[in-house]
């Protein structure tokens, strides 16, 4: 997480935590949710800790947190982010749009800090950018807006390209805007758009194959939870399919766009 970026993050969480502080107990530990549909081995909470050690808050000292992790079943968000709640956290913190709106459907009260969402606004997360309202506040990566930035440079890549994948997930809010405000800058472009929806890794290799029998010489990857735990599998597949693809880097490296050239030309 770079330090801009994490900076933020921690300036809404230490006004939620000074806010909700005020109504502690003697004794009592104020207590941070951390939200997340991937498996806890990907780096999430870990890239706060050491910030949080800065401005003086120390796990098991001052504070306490709180995980929970879906290991990539979305289904299990909803009763996770309401444990969360039920455990009095003061604020929730959410790497990403999906776990967001779990959160945002369990409290109306507790303020939640998203680290990463590709259109908040699209998504129900606020009501603008501007004046977000509610209990929640975070960071856009702008995934939804830069989709057509993409296909550009995949175009710019591969010059006599006609034909383009695009990975996207329909459980994830934010995969599924990027498709959608893919297709207007394609035609633009005068590329055709191949749909690999997948939702769970078991999918990556029929999708592939697929892709590569629609003639796809390109490959988009779009923002969802299973893609960043999943990066290897990804990679190696379009690297086996030879497809030069451009993929959305993971959790805190804001929208920086990676081109992988995986067969010459």
């Amino acid at each position: 997480m770079n330090r801009k970026v994490s900076w933020l993050v921690l300036v809404a969480m230490f006004f939620a935590l000074s806010h909700t502080g005020e109504a502690q107990q003697p004794g009592q530990v104020p207590k941070i949710g951390w939200l997340s549909a991937r498996h806890s081995s990907v780096p999430g909470i870990e890239l706060i800790r050491p910030e949080l050690r800065k401005l003086g808050y120390v796990e098991g000292k001052n504070i306490a947190i709180e995980h929970r992790y879906a290991d990539n079943k979305f289904d299990r968000l909803p009763a996770l982010a309401d444990e969360l709640v039920s455990l009095k956290v003061e604020v929730l913190l959410t790497p990403s749009t999906i776990e967001a709106l779990a959160a945002k459907n369990a409290t109306r009260t507790i303020p939640i800090v998203f680290l990463s969402a590709a259109d908040p606004v699209a998504s129900g997360l606020v009501d603008s950018l501007a004046r977000p309202g509610g209990n929640m506040t975070g960071l856009t990566n702008i995934a939804a807006v830069l989709a057509g930035k993409q296909l550009e440079l995949l175009k710019e890549t591969v010059p006599k390209l006609s034909r383009v994948a695009v990975l996207w997930d329909p459980k994830a809010p934010g995969s599924a805007q990027q498709w959608k405000e893919s297709q207007l800058p394609a035609r633009e472009l005068g590329l055709q758009l191949h749909s690999m929806e997948v939702s769970g890794a078991n999918d990556f290799e029929s999708a592939f194959k697929e892709a590569t029998r629609a003639r796809s010489a390109a490959l988009a990857v779009t923002q969802s939870p299973p893609f960043l735990s999943n990066r290897k599998q990804i990679t190696d597949l379009a690297t086996k399919n030879r497809l030069p693809a451009i993929y959305n880097r993971g959790l805190g490296r804001q929208r920086r766009l990676d081109v992988i050239r995986t067969r010459p030309g």
